[in-house]
């Protein structure tokens, strides 16, 4: 079972909003699954960088810089990063054991 967390990273108060979803889904050894970010800005921004970790930072299983209209490339051959403003989603590919754990999209505003 895969468990997701909700991580808030703020320059001023309301300046970036992050919600996952879903907040927990199982699947099945073998079939693929998407994580969902969405990222919400108080003002336009020109540059976020997106980042899913997995369980607590043990590293950074993808990571992209993201502007209004980005264009993304996979990360490895299992996990894909699209990004549909607002919304950014990480999909898992032929889901393994190894793959269980907790999921976080952290975003950081560039400035």
């Amino acid at each position: 079972m895969w468990g997701l967390g909700v991580l808030i990273p703020l320059l001023g108060a309301g300046a970036l909003q992050v919600s996952q979803d879903p907040a927990e889904v199982q699947v099945t050894a073998g079939a693929g699954v998407a994580l969902g970010c969405q990222v919400v800005a108080a003002e336009p921004f020109h540059l976020l960088r997106v980042e899913w970790l997995k369980d607590a930072g043990r590293g950074v299983l993808c990571a992209a810089r993201l502007g209004p209209a980005a264009t993304l490339a996979p990360c490895t051959p299992r996990l894909h990063l699209t990004w549909h403003p607002p919304r950014a989603t990480l999909s898992l590919r032929q889901a393994r054991t190894g793959d269980a754990g907790h999921y976080v999209c952290r975003v950081t505003l560039e400035i």
